[in-house]
């Protein structure tokens, strides 16, 4: 059974108010089975265009359907709408390959 992930492209406006969300969603997402990958660090755009200072965030789970749970998880999309007040983001949910 392939992997799921959540693959994130973050553009940060609030850093400070920002922390909190990445300070709760880590329990949250760890419950589901989580396993971060990339969580921010050095990044280059090598083709196309994109927002300076964007974070890039891939987060590995079991299963393509534990992935979807956690990112529709209640407790999760309470904490998310930290990260939408604080960033622009885009949020993938993909399954990987077998």
């Amino acid at each position: 059974m392939p992997k799921g992930y959540i693959i994130a492209h973050v553009t940060v406006r609030d850093p400070e108010n920002y922390q909190e969300y990445v300070i709760k969603d880590t329990p949250i997402l760890e419950g589901f089975g989580a396993k971060f990958v990339v969580r921010g660090g050095q990044s280059k755009t090598c083709e196309g265009e994109a927002p300076e200072g964007q974070r890039h965030v891939v987060i590995e789970f079991p299963t393509y359907e534990q992935a979807l749970a956690a990112y529709n998880d209640p407790e999760y999309q309470q904490v998310a709408d930290i990260r939408r007040r604080t960033a622009d983001s885009l949020i993938y949910v993909v399954e990987g390959a077998e």
